[in-house]
């Protein structure tokens, strides 16, 4: 009986745990991970505006540049109550990936920056998705706020990834 007992204790544990397991990030780890997001479209955003081949690539870092300004003044904001400190660090992945961007030129470039906007942005959203769905007050209502220019980032994305990343310098300035 005691046996019995303690085992369906543990498994009452394990059943609890897993749930909590499977929760969204905190408030606090989630603002951390959007500022560093924001942080790392502002980078690679810039990189685009100065390096990308065609116009189109360079109009599109700019918009990264200008909104995920907006958003991380916005998670700064969001953040002070939760004792997040302004940093401009960015991820990892967005470093790993400049060190990419900085070793292409032209339809390379152009190609990767958008085919990685992409990929990022699709993640971005599955994480803001959830976050506003947690019910984490200020917080939820962030990222429900910020969605929207997420999903207009990744349609401009998928749309310079069906057109090859770029309009190459030639086809707009035929000769």
């Amino acid at each position: 009986m005691k046996h019995s007992t303690l085992l369906a204790g543990s498994l009452m544990l394990c059943l609890v745990t897993i749930p909590l397991a499977a929760q969204a990030d905190s408030p606090r780890a989630f603002l951390d991970k959007a500022l560093k997001g924001d942080n790392s479209e502002i980078m690679l955003g810039r990189l685009a505006a100065d390096h990308a081949d065609s116009q189109p690539v360079r109009d599109f870092g700019n918009t990264l540049v200008q909104d995920h300004t907006q958003a991380r003044n916005q998670v700064l904001d969001a953040g002070r109550r939760f004792g997040l400190q302004p940093s401009d660090e960015p991820t990892q992945e967005a470093r790993d990936e400049e060190d990419r961007l900085k070793n292409m030129k032209d339809r390379d470039f152009d190609r990767e920056f958008v085919h990685y906007m992409a990929n990022d942005h699709r993640k971005d959203i599955a994480d803001f998705r959830d976050e506003a769905q947690e019910g984490h007050g200020v917080v939820s209502a962030l990222a429900q706020k910020q969605l929207p220019v997420l999903q207009k980032h990744l349609d401009i994305a998928m749309s310079l990834e069906r057109v090859g990343g770029r309009v190459s310098r030639n086809e707009r300035n035929p000769r």
